[in-house]
């Protein structure tokens, strides 16, 4: 068994095991938390615990003008790195034909210049995503290996993938065999890596930021504070 093999075989089972359990873990883990029981009455007019929790999470998409620009820009910054990952595993037509052959399931492509613009404003925004950590002092002191760790593991597979790249989708998907299966494995394998990190990392917010905010915005909501 060759190392594109290894990848795409037993360490891609391996990986997506331990994402799936580990992530259901996680989230199991949470819910069942113990909570202690608000006894105080609710204020008089305030909507329901459901839609509390609902403006927590939307309201917490956008920062407030009172944190000023720096904030802003972290905010936008975000958004970039979030909405180019997403197109460029979602919408890359190797990808799609990944995703197709893991789980049955397949969507029309994008077109490849939109990748490539996509994947480097994602390079970008985990740049200076990492520059704002590290001369922030705020962020800088709040910082800890977790942090550095999720970071890396998040910019090898986008780094790698664009190191593959070497002709257009067409022609790669249009081939039977893979020409360069070194770089590919490197590939497949740091994808695996950040899956078998997911569950334990900073990755996890992915999921868990709708259960904090949610949390913050019952208590909040139960006391008459507007969030």
């Amino acid at each position: 068994m060759d190392l594109l093999a290894f990848a795409r075989g037993p360490a891609l089972t391996v990986a997506l095991l331990v994402f799936v359990l580990g992530t259901l873990w996680r989230l199991v883990g949470v819910l069942r938390r113990p909570r202690m029981p608000d006894l105080s009455a609710p204020r008089a007019g305030v909507p329901s615990n459901l839609m509390g929790a609902l403006h927590a999470i939307v309201r917490g998409m956008w920062p407030r003008k009172e944190f000023g620009q720096t904030v802003l820009i972290k905010t936008l910054n975000g958004y970039v790195f979030h909405l180019g990952l997403a197109l460029v595993f979602f919408g890359y037509a190797p990808h799609i034909a990944f995703i197709r052959r893991v789980t049955g399931l397949a969507w029309p492509a994008l077109p490849d210049m939109v990748m490539y613009l996509a994947a480097g404003a994602t390079i970008v925004s985990l740049l200076l995503a990492l520059s704002l950590r590290l001369t922030d002092p705020v962020l800088r002191q709040i910082s800890n290996a977790n942090d550095l760790i999720t970071w890396a593991i998040t910019f090898l597979p986008i780094v790698t993938g664009m190191a593959v790249l070497s002709e257009p989708s067409a022609a790669i998907l249009a081939r039977d065999h893979v020409i360069y299966a070194g770089p590919l494995a490197v590939h497949l394998l740091t994808l695996e890596l950040l899956l078998l990190w997911f569950p334990f990392g900073k990755l996890m917010h992915a999921f868990l930021f709708a259960f904090s905010r949610g949390a913050t915005g019952v208590r909040f909501n139960h006391r008459g504070v507007n969030v």
